[in-house]
């Protein structure tokens, strides 16, 4: 499984209007569901808000991976956004966030879930990457980014 055969450019935010963390949640329900990735975007804010509610998925370093699961997915679905100015996600070091992996998986997937967690840890430790993230120009790059960056790990 690769993050950029789940990530298309469709998928990906290039600047998120959102200003907190309901928002980011809001922001990516409303793209998947509009993607038609997911059958219901108010079930995934729901599913979103209560995984947030358990500890946050701000992992540091101006990363956050905002994951869960819902019912009725017949796949895994992933989203990719950004925010330059950053985004108060209760990360674990106290920064904000600016660089987003949204995922969700079939509540009877727990082993494709965990891989996809671990496969986008592994590809955020780089910061270099995560500095030409928040550079990239568009969508076009922030995919391009990813797939190269996928490719060296």
């Amino acid at each position: 499984m690769k993050i950029s055969e789940l990530v298309d450019e469709e998928s990906i935010i290039e600047e998120l209007n959102a200003v907190n963390k309901q928002e980011v949640l809001d922001e990516f329900s409303e793209l998947l569901k509009r993607n038609g990735k997911i059958p219901d975007g108010d079930a995934l804010a729901r599913v979103l808000s209560a995984r947030e509610a358990l500890g946050s998925t701000g992992i540091g370093d101006g990363v956050a991976i905002p994951h869960g699961k819902l019912p009725g997915l017949k796949g895994l679905a992933m989203a990719f956004g950004r925010s330059r100015r950053g985004i108060n996600f209760d990360s674990l070091d106290g920064q904000p966030a600016k660089l987003f992996f949204l995922l969700v998986a079939p509540e009877d997937a727990p082993g494709e879930h965990l891989k996809a967690l671990a496969r986008i840890s592994r590809l955020m430790k780089n910061g270099h990457f995560r500095d030409q993230l928040v550079k990239a120009e568009d969508k076009a790059e922030i995919k391009r980014l990813i797939t190269k960056e996928e490719e060296l790990r």
